[in-house]
């Protein structure tokens, strides 16, 4: 388990890479840090580019509200805190393909307010 801060914009969320399900993925990710990107939307995720390539590694169809994913199709980094444009709910959130779940964030509410466009770090938690 390795806490991470994920900064956008202005706000800071607690999050934890967790080895549990994709440990390769997680291993690329912790070895990139920090990374700063530029946040994009589809619908209630955020996610934006990595320099991080990996396959595809326990992926998921379905995921939770509040989960962490790696896209191996896009090399990007998602946040889940409601539903894409593919779910029915946002009790299981559908990605836009299979990502390998790497944690959790908390407070994922709290995503509802930002946007495309805003700055995003991801640093290791002090």
């Amino acid at each position: 388990m390795t806490d991470i801060l994920i900064q956008i914009g202005d706000e800071e969320f607690r999050a934890k890479l967790s080895s549990d399900r994709s440990p390769g993925t997680v291993r690329e990710i912790v070895a990139a840090l920090p990374i700063k990107s530029v946040a994009r939307t589809w619908g209630d995720e955020i996610y934006f580019d990595i320099p991080v390539q990996v396959a595809a590694e326990n992926a998921q169809a379905t995921v939770h509200k509040g989960d962490l994913g790696y896209w191996p199709d896009g090399s990007c980094f998602c946040i889940f805190y409601g539903k894409t444009p593919m779910s029915k709910s946002e009790d299981a959130i559908i990605p836009a393909s299979p990502v390998n779940v790497i944690g959790t964030i908390e407070n994922p509410q709290g995503l509802k307010k930002h946007r495309g466009g805003e700055q995003v770090v991801i640093k290791p938690a002090e």
